[in-house]
């Protein structure tokens, strides 16, 4: 018993501490040389840390453009999706419930037209991005509102569209925060 007790304590211990200690460590020392050293990218304005570039907020008042719904009411510290099925009658009643909001505020949309990562939630329930259809189909609300011309509107969504990785991986995509802090300084 002696000899299969005694190893198996030794590399209990030594698998603590290389996964408990070792390995943290050198992914926080690793983290150090990423951009905004391991504390994320900040997005300020004015001199203000207004955000981060890789967690989504909520806007609701309608002179800024929406962002995508989250699962988890924007909490970073809960990170998750709903869980839900395509096919769940819950699930189904929020999205139905997001559309009709949607449409609420935009009354010029035809609903077949919404996009999707307008009405749901990402698998994070935290993504900060939208598709370049979802921001230019909110152009007509925004420049009623702030009376600008929508060819302004759409020019700087133009202007802050990012690229895929390496113009091949992933969509084209519009940051909300950073669009509305554009669209503040218009």
């Amino acid at each position: 018993m002696k000899t299969y007790i005694l190893p198996s304590l030794k590399l209990t211990g030594i698998l603590i501490l290389i996964c408990s200690v070792m390995y943290p460590l050198l992914i926080a020392g690793i983290s150090m040389f990423a951009p905004g050293n391991g504390e994320g990218k900040k997005i300020t304005a004015h001199n203000n840390v207004v955000g981060y570039e890789n967690i989504g907020q909520q806007f609701t008042d309608d002179s800024y453009f929406q962002g995508r719904p989250s699962a988890v009411d924007y909490n970073a510290a809960g990170s998750a999706g709903s869980n839900k099925g395509g096919a769940n009658p819950d699930y189904l009643a929020t999205v139905q419930a997001r559309i009709d909001t949607f449409l609420v505020h935009n009354p010029e949309i035809d609903k077949a037209a919404i996009p999707c990562d307008l009405v749901t939630a990402s698998g994070s329930g935290l993504d900060p991005n939208i598709s370049v259809k979802a921001a230019k189909i909110q152009v007509a609300r925004i420049a009623k509102i702030r009376n600008k011309s929508a060819k302004e509107i759409n020019d700087l969504i133009d202007k802050l569209i990012e690229k895929p990785l390496l113009g091949l991986f992933g969509p084209e995509k519009i940051n909300v925060l950073k669009l509305n802090i554009a669209l503040n300084e218009l």
